[in-house]
């Protein structure tokens, strides 16, 4: 019987396998796929897979991680909030930038991949979000983010630097993404987002001009 070491090793050397079946044909790579290739023998595919799903499982997990190696990194690390959020989101912003770049066709074909079986890439993207309010109460710790719930501050951060954040957005707008561009929005975010109400939805009552 394999130790759990070995056996989480062969899961990821069948998912690196995998991956380069994926990047050579451009769709998902199912264990009767692994095995006509004699990259891996069926019987051992077996010992360590339930079915394809749990393939596809490790093939995520090997693409996130290096994102996961980052966020631990950058939570654990000793810098000011603002800038330990910048570097949460452009650590990350640069693996897949440079994983588009390298190449476009398997990156999109991947991110399909992943969208098509979202339920199996939710867990790092809550792990993600679980960082992301560590950091957001260390910055509240400091007077940040004033009178904001932590789940509505994630929320509101999310969606400002989701561009960034979401891998496909690469495919349409890569050129118009920028480290400087992430940095100032990251300074906006730190000095002026709150639940103070700053007038942009108007007022609710009607005056009579005098």
């Amino acid at each position: 019987m394999m130790s759990a070491e070995t056996r989480q090793a062969e899961r990821r050397r069948a998912a690196m396998l995998a991956k380069e079946l994926f990047d050579e044909h451009g769709e998902e790579v199912h264990l009767a796929d692994l095995a006509a290739s004699g990259r891996m023998p069926r019987r051992r595919l077996e010992e360590l897979f339930e079915d394809d799903d749990d393939l596809f499982e490790a093939t995520v997990e090997l693409w996130f991680e290096p994102h996961v190696a980052i966020m631990e990194e950058v939570v654990s690390n000793d810098m000011p909030p603002n800038r330990k959020m910048y570097e949460f989101f452009v650590r990350r912003f640069r693996v897949n930038r440079d994983r588009f770049r390298a190449d476009p066709a398997s990156f999109a074909a991947m991110c399909e991949a992943g969208a098509a079986r979202f339920e199996r890439v939710r867990g790092f993207v809550d792990l993600a979000d679980h960082h992301l309010c560590e950091i957001i109460a260390e910055a509240q710790a400091e007077g940040f983010l004033a009178g904001l719930e932590i789940d509505q501050a994630m929320s509101i951060i999310n969606q400002m630097v989701g561009s960034y954040t979401m891998p496909d957005a690469l495919t349409y707008i890569d050129d118009k993404l920028s480290e400087e561009k992430l940095a100032h929005i990251v300074d906006a975010i730190f000095a002026g987002l709150s639940a103070e109400d700053g007038g942009a939805r108007g007022v609710n009552t009607l005056r009579i001009a005098t």
